[in-house]
């Protein structure tokens, strides 16, 4: 009898808790990290700086071999492309630097919006739009509102 009452009671309290965390289930969001990025004002303004710093990459390369072009000794040109191909790769490298430390500050910015739209609309994860198939809460307009407001 009493192992009948205890079963009872624990079939009683399975059924209570799935009741109760079924209720507390929000759901799942997707966001189209490329439409958020695309409509934000910070990520727009990155990308330029990027961009420019990549022309500048390309300009010094148009210049230098302007330059190679005017020298007339083979000892010139060697030592020209040895100095050349030493500054060039130390200019690579900082615009490879600035492109990825303005890719992560884009990234921690949608994510920080993302995450408080994901605790405004009580769901329980938000998945990148390509992961979904159906279903799931569209939050990307939420996320570009929220950016749009300046707090990021």
């Amino acid at each position: 009898m009493k192992k009948m009452k205890l079963a009872m009671l624990t079939a009683l309290l399975a059924v209570f808790a799935a009741f109760t965390l079924k209720a507390e289930a929000a759901g799942v969001g997707f966001i189209n990290y490329q439409k958020v990025q695309e409509n934000y004002s910070f990520a727009k303004q990155a990308v330029k700086e990027v961009d420019a710093k990549g022309l500048e990459l390309q300009q010094y390369m148009v210049d230098k071999e302007k330059q190679y072009k005017s020298l007339d000794t083979p000892l010139k040109k060697k030592n020209f492309e040895d100095a050349t191909a030493r500054e060039f790769k130390a200019k690579e490298e900082a615009y490879i630097k600035l492109k990825m430390a303005k890719e992560e500050q884009i990234y921690k910015k949608i994510q920080a919006a993302t995450k408080d739209v994901m605790v405004e609309q009580k769901l329980d994860a938000i998945l990148d739009y390509r992961v979904m198939f159906v279903g799931g809460l569209d939050v990307s307009d939420l996320v570009i509102q929220k950016l749009k407001n300046g707090k990021y």
